[in-house]
């Protein structure tokens, strides 16, 4: 650990990382659990048809508005008060979600629960950059970014499992008891953002980051290419399941396919680490950008050759590879876009947060919409995020001539 960054000495590394994969699992608990029962949702609620990708939409949208609140309070009073509250409107959307009499109220309800969970999604990042420095920080993060996809792995697998012995209020009332074990292992983990460095809650700090934000080049780039990177993985979370329903007609088969990507995004990003420790975060997200900008363009291409479509098999394996790619890219990108950010890294990383998760879900909500009978758009969509993201980090790599200075706590 960096010194004067940590006011605890009795942290080791391990638990660092075991206390940020939980809210990382906790955050992807909110995510993945819902799509099992998609099928269920609509059959109760009344008037749901192909509006059912709202329901991660809406979490989507808490998030990023979430963040840009979690984030400055974090700053002011510390990670640990920011967490709990978060952890409190977390539990209240889930329950909301729970005895939701309509699809109105359950997508109220899932903005709220999106919302609180804002505060683990900004503050395992703000956390880690409290901690670390450079390419240990981005080593964490990739690591804590594998456990949490864990979540894809197991979670959709917990949300049949419980279909099969209630319907699916009971699978959202289960996020609330998470929930309540986050908020007592935040307790004992204590605080990480020492007196010094807490800053003024005002909107002048979150002005401050606007401005360091827009000044960096490596920083606004890398947030761009994430909201583009972003998007494209919103397009298969929200449409991944009726794509396998009702396009491929497998929908018995989606836990199992979307447990599998789970299983090779885990695999890329502990391969990260090692790329990372050896060749510097850098270098390793240049190449990653390439090798998704490689695979959409295979994928484009394989989808005209058979007619703007694509059998399932092609489709499946294509969105595994890109999906492993772009997983692997997150944490890399938000770890060289905080990097020059320094002891503003709570709001900073809220406002990253907010921009590609707000900008990622408005982007997927599109590209839901055009889905129908075919892939082609989500294929092109694909094509269109990683030329992109490729260019923005081609601008925003760092280089040792012109490395950015770090922003610090007035």
């Amino acid at each position: 650990m960096t010194g004067g960054h940590s006011i605890s000495n009795n942290r080791t590394e391990r638990s660092v990382i075991r206390y940020l994969a939980a809210l990382g699992i906790l955050l992807a608990f909110g995510i993945d659990v819902a799509l099992p029962a998609f099928d269920e949702i609509t059959a109760e609620l009344p008037g749901v048809g192909d509006d059912i990708t709202l329901i991660g939409t809406t979490y989507f949208l808490g998030l990023a508005v979430g963040q840009l609140f979690f984030g400055p309070i974090s700053d002011r009073f510390g990670r640990r008060n920011a967490l709990l509250a978060g952890l409190v409107l977390y539990a209240i959307g889930a329950l909301g979600a729970t005895l939701a009499p309509n699809f109105e109220t359950l997508l109220i309800a899932r903005a709220i629960w999106g919302f609180g969970g804002a505060s683990p999604a900004v503050l395992r990042v703000a956390i880690a950059r409290d901690l670390y420095d450079g390419d240990r920080m981005a080593r964490v993060i990739t690591i804590v970014m594998a456990v949490f996809l864990i979540g894809p792995v197991l979670v959709p697998f917990i949300g049949e499992g419980i279909l099969r012995i209630g319907s699916w209020r009971l699978v959202f009332g289960a996020a609330m008891l998470l929930s309540i074990g986050a908020a007592t292992w935040t307790m004992s983990f204590g605080e990480t953002l020492a007196e010094d460095n807490r800053r003024p809650l005002s909107a002048r700090p979150l002005l401050e980051a606007f401005s360091a934000i827009i000044r960096n080049r490596q920083t606004i780039a890398h947030i761009g290419a994430l909201t583009l990177y972003s998007g494209a993985f919103f397009i298969y979370l929200g449409s991944g399941q009726p794509i396998i329903d009702q396009i491929y007609g497998r929908g018995s088969q989606f836990a199992w396919w979307f447990g599998l990507g789970g299983v090779v995004m885990i695999g890329a990003l502990l391969i990260s680490d090692q790329l990372i420790a050896r060749f510097g975060a850098p270098r390793v997200m240049t190449s990653v950008s390439m090798l998704m900008l490689i695979i959409a363009a295979i994928g484009l291409v394989l989808a005209l050759i058979d007619g703007r479509s694509m059998s399932f098999g092609v489709w499946i394996v294509w969105m595994i590879a890109i999906n492993a790619m772009q997983t692997l890219a997150t944490p890399l990108a938000n770890s060289l876009a905080l990097e020059p950010m320094g002891a503003m890294a709570g709001t900073a990383s809220a406002v990253l947060g907010s921009i590609s998760l707000g900008g990622g879900a408005l982007l997927a909500s599109i590209v839901d919409q055009m889905i129908d009978e075919s892939v082609f758009p989500m294929v092109v969509a694909n094509m269109l995020a990683m030329v992109g993201g490729f260019i923005l980090v081609r601008i925003g790599r760092p280089t040792p001539a012109s490395s950015p200075e770090r922003v610090h706590a007035k």
